[in-house]
């Protein structure tokens, strides 16, 4: 689905909340609460109180990675965008142009055999499309040091061009993120966790609120082209699906924190209904005729008109919800994009 919709360029988050005023955390962000067709305007810092005892939030623990590196090919300057780790060693990546202003922009793909030279004595050559969708992403054979010491070493956080400039890894981290034992991690910040802080989640622990972690590496986001979203690997342990059983069992709701985590919990449902420990890869897209099995509710942020993410909170909030809701978002002058507001769909 679209929506009939304008973004307008202003509505952009362009720096993180708490750097915008004195004395902001990053739960000062808006907050968008959606109930069948009625909106309420809260703060993000207002959750402990919309939520109650016995409900449960499914968090991803990803962490996000530095993932864009300056490198050359030929004589042209490109910017490597590495976004998912292979079974076989390989990276998904996708190469674009510096745009002169410090971010980038979408560069033609491939051909096969083009290639890249990266700091550190670093090689990248472009195999094969990852799909037959496109030629936006490639399968890459790195050779030199490991990508994970690489982009420690040389990568900075992907940026695109609504951002006002570069920000450090740490703010593309969430409360929640746990780096992995292989390096691996997501390639854009899993963003609708960004606003949570450490007071904020003991608050919600305290009124009786729990927490399902689950992980799922994001890969690189379409912002043009706003394709389907790519198989990604995750993982949902035992711990956590019991949790999710037992919330639904005992009258709770299953808030999932970001698309990211629909996707994970919603692909270890089993045909009879229950969540089990599950960990692969997922090439799961939840859409309104495919519906959510184990979600009751969705914290995320706002997304474009066009992004195929819409189909999964059509999914869960219903078409007439997401449209009122939007509709509210842009008429309260909410924010855009990772570093904007949030919106919170409810039963």
């Amino acid at each position: 689905m679209t929506l009939a919709v304008r973004v307008p360029e202003e509505l952009s988050a362009r720096v993180p909340v708490e750097q915008r005023g004195p004395g902001l955390d990053r739960d000062a962000v808006r907050l968008l609460v959606s109930r069948g067709a009625e909106v309420a305007h809260h703060t993000f810092a207002e959750l402990p109180r919309l939520l109650r005892a016995g409900d449960l939030l499914v968090v991803n623990t990803s962490a996000t990675l530095a993932a864009a590196v300056d490198g050359r090919s030929g004589h042209a300057r490109v910017v490597v965008h590495f976004s998912t780790r292979g079974d076989d060693g390989r990276w998904a990546v996708e190469l674009r142009e510096p745009d002169g202003r410090g971010t980038t922009r979408v560069r033609a793909g491939g051909p096969a055999g083009t290639e890249v030279r990266l700091p550190g004595g670093t090689g990248l050559v472009l195999e094969e499309p990852l799909s037959g969708r496109g030629d936006r992403l490639w399968w890459a054979r790195v050779s030199g040091p490991g990508v994970p010491g690489l982009l420690r070493e040389h990568g900075r956080p992907i940026r695109y061009a609504y951002t006002e400039r570069d920000q450090p890894l740490s703010v593309h981290q969430t409360v929640f993120a746990l780096p992995s034992a292989d390096g691996t991690g997501s390639a854009e910040m899993p963003s609708a966790a960004r606003p949570f802080t450490a007071r904020l989640v003991a608050e919600l622990v305290s009124r009786g609120v729990q927490f399902a972690p689950v992980t799922l590496h994001t890969g690189v986001a379409s912002t043009e082209a706003h394709e389907p979203p790519y198989p990604e690997r995750f993982a949902v342990p035992e711990a956590s699906a019991r949790l999710i059983d037992a919330a639904r069992a005992g009258g709770g709701r299953v808030v999932a924190v970001g698309t990211t985590a629909v996707r994970a919990v919603e692909s270890a449902v089993g045909s009879d209904g229950a969540v089990r420990a599950r960990a692969g890869w997922t090439d799961l897209v939840v859409t309104p005729e495919r519906g959510v099995r184990v979600v009751d509710g969705l914290l995320t942020g706002l997304h474009e008109p066009e992004a195929s993410h819409l189909l999964m909170l059509e999914a869960v909030a219903g078409r007439t919800a997401l449209e009122r809701g939007y509709e509210a978002a842009l008429q309260g002058r909410y924010l855009w994009h990772e570093f904007g507001d949030l919106h919170l769909v409810l039963p």
